[in-house]
């Protein structure tokens, strides 16, 4: 199968002047890499595209693949996630992920959670504030939480996030509507452990890969899994493999589980959740186009330590976007051979 590779390369952004936490959530090109090399040790011939602007210029001259891998980001607005989507299915090419709809919505926490509400999965109280006026009408109890309602990598969160009066609460706001120019999200603050569940699969086919616990090591900033954070994973955070027998756990895997399923995320990603005062997991936030470095990002990180391989992830991504198409014969038997799918040990045993 001929497969294109989607992606925004941070060094690339760099050298066009771009900043270090502008670029963050771009990618290394030993992702790019780990990603290109895993495809073609699994038979696939590969083409790499790279950003929205350069597939656009691809699909104009005429440039067709049976698949697209696509893990690009995006650089500009809420919808940037769903852009290489958008175009894809303007020029109906299939692709690994979620689709526009679900990019989009997952990206801004509010309305993601408004879905997760009303699906009767637990996530804590919050709301959004457009303007400083909208502080007045809030009617939550500190301590609260806030951070910026559409970025990803932990930016706009650090040690001043945990909020626990008034004042705190609007220099906070003032501040993050300053720097990022979108709505603040503001919630209630979970002082409970955190988990982040990895999945693979789409609608019932989804099931759990593991769960991690994110520890933050004494030297590490406090309140939360912030930029700072996970730009220095290595020595400020702790990670540490879960146990189901672990109620809490379980309950994480649960209820991430269902989110992922009613959200209509595809393939495979990562769901963040904290426990509140009464250790019940709480929902914080879906990210359906989660890292694929094969050792500093969380999913892979998670394959690893329950004993799947990064090809065997990378094949799983590939084969849960084929099980959605209508896809060639010899496409079927390269996929057969490399025995991914409901027979795949390492990833049945796991699921939830």
């Amino acid at each position: 199968m001929k497969i294109g590779l989607c992606y925004d390369l941070r060094d690339a952004y760099l050298q066009m002047g771009y900043g270090e936490e502008e670029t963050a959530e771009f990618d290394r090109l030993s992702t790019i890499e780990a990603i290109e090399g895993a495809l073609q040790r699994l038979g696939h011939a590969t083409d790499r595209i790279g950003h929205a602007r350069q597939l656009t210029a691809r699909l104009t001259a005429g440039d067709h693949w049976d698949l697209v891998f696509n893990i690009a980001e995006g650089l500009h607005g809420i919808g940037r996630e769903a852009q290489v989507p958008c175009l894809l299915d303007l020029y109906g090419i299939p692709y690994t992920f979620s689709d526009p709809l679900v990019m989009a919505l997952s990206l801004h926490k509010g309305m993601t959670k408004r879905v997760l509400r009303d699906g009767g999965l637990p996530t804590p109280g919050f709301a959004l504030i457009e303007t400083l006026d909208d502080l007045d009408r809030l009617d939550l109890p500190f301590p609260l939480f806030a951070k910026p309602v559409a970025e990803g990598t932990g930016k706009g969160i650090d040690g001043g996030s945990v909020l626990r009066t008034r004042d705190e609460l609007r220099r906070r706001c003032a501040l993050l509507l300053e720097r990022y120019r979108q709505a603040v999200l503001v919630e209630r603050y979970l002082p409970g452990r955190e988990f982040t569940v990895g999945i693979a699969g789409t609608g019932p086919r989804a099931e759990v890969l593991g769960t991690i616990e994110v520890v933050l090591r004494d030297d590490a900033e406090p309140g939360g899994y912030g930029y700072v954070n996970k730009e220095r994973c290595e020595e400020l955070v702790e990670y540490r493999l879960a146990r189901r027998d672990d109620p809490a756990v379980l309950a994480a895997e649960t209820t991430a589980l269902a989110a992922w399923r009613l959200m209509g995320c595809r393939d495979a990603g990562r769901i963040d959740l904290r426990a509140d005062e009464h250790g019940v997991p709480q929902l914080m936030e879906l990210n359906p186009l989660a890292g694929l470095h094969p050792e500093h990002s969380d999913l892979p990180m998670i394959c690893t330590a329950v004993g799947v391989s990064y090809d065997t992830l990378i094949n799983r991504i590939v084969t849960s976007a084929c099980e959605r198409l209508d896809v060639l014969p010899d496409v079927q038997e390269v996929i057969g051979r490399e025995g991914v799918g409901a027979a795949q040990p390492g990833l049945a045993a796991s699921g939830a």
